[in-house]
């Protein structure tokens, strides 16, 4: 005979569940919080001033914990006399305050020491590069930069819709065609055509810009097909690259000249964009961060509307907190 749960024993599992669920939560990002905390105060590598004391601290916070969780305990038994439903209420509220706590901007620095202790040297890789794209922006005048989003006004619609047909990141795209042309399209002396610079691209990547386009014939100074090849191109490349932007960006820029970028990294050994720089010469090797230096500054344009000095005040922070375009989800 199958046994049915009766109603009111089932709201109280519910209840449990939620409790369950929304206490566990809580203790999960408060623990994230304390250890990157611990991290941030004590990073260094001394035994006496940095070691020792970060072990301390997160002996002392499970102590807490235990204590925390003790007298939750005792609450929960007076809260249950009540109803059923307040501990689980209680714990939802903690749980949604403690999240919001750990999603403050000013405890991104917790935040960023914890994801570095599980990260390690890849995680500190990652940061590097990020500052590195902080730099970059840093040091473009505002009136340069002014003047190459009001020409990139004329090439915004175009633009726009290649980065959708292609699913990428319209302030990336926008940052390949500033590094590329400067807006200015042309052709070059090295062989690149408008405002993308195209220069030998594969032909079932001009297939595939020709039938999202809708065009018998492509011309790459048509400014629209030059965008749509520039994203098929870049798509391509970042699908290649197992979607790391900064190794997308490369091979973009290299090409399938020399075997292209993937033959390159095998010959060399190396596996990813750090280990790949000692082996580039200055122009390629600084182009993934020129793009995003440069998709930054459209990041920035877009929503706030104007530029922002990152030397000034604490706009450094803000532009840190709005990310970089494309890398939201990789620091």
């Amino acid at each position: 005979m199958v046994q049915r749960f009766k109603p009111g024993l089932r709201r109280s599992l519910s209840w449990l569940v939620l409790e369950i669920f929304s206490l566990g939560t809580a203790v999960v990002f408060t623990t994230m919080l304390a250890i990157g905390y611990a991290a941030y105060r004590f990073g260094g590598s001394d035994f006496l001033e940095n070691l020792l004391p970060f072990v301390l601290g997160i002996a002392g916070w499970i102590v807490l914990l235990a204590v925390l969780l003790n007298l939750w305990g005792r609450l929960r038994l007076r809260l249950l006399q009540t109803s059923w439903s307040l501990p689980a209420l209680l714990s939802l509220i903690l749980a949604v305050a403690v999240t919001s706590l750990g999603l403050q901007p000013e405890n991104r620095a917790m935040s960023d020491h914890f994801r570095g202790l599980l990260g390690g040297r890849q995680q500190a890789a990652k940061l590097n590069l990020a500052h590195q794209v902080y730099a970059a922006y840093r040091r473009y005048t505002e009136t340069d930069l002014q003047a190459m989003i009001d020409r990139a006004q004329l090439y915004d619609a175009d633009i726009r819709d290649a980065a959708a047909s292609y699913d990428l990141d319209l302030d990336v795209l926008m940052g390949v065609a500033a590094t590329e042309s400067s807006f200015l399209p042309r052709d070059s002396v090295d062989g690149g055509h408008g405002l993308f610079q195209i220069t030998a691209v594969p032909k079932f990547i001009q297939d595939q810009a020709q039938q999202q386009l809708g065009v018998d014939k492509l011309s790459m100074l048509d400014n629209r097909h030059n965008a749509f090849v520039a994203a098929a191109t870049l798509k391509y490349y970042l699908a290649e690259m197992n979607n790391d932007l900064f190794l997308g960006l490369l091979a973009y820029n290299i090409g399938p000249r020399n075997g292209g970028l993937k033959f390159i990294m095998e010959q060399y050994g190396a596996t990813d964009f750090v280990s790949m720089q000692p082996y580039l010469q200055q122009l390629p090797r600084d182009y993934p961060i020129r793009v995003l230096s440069h998709s930054l500054a459209f990041r920035i344009w877009h929503h706030e509307g104007r530029l922002l000095a990152y030397q000034d005040g604490d706009n450094a922070l803000h532009i840190q907190r709005l990310g970089i375009p494309g890398l939201l989800n990789m620091l």
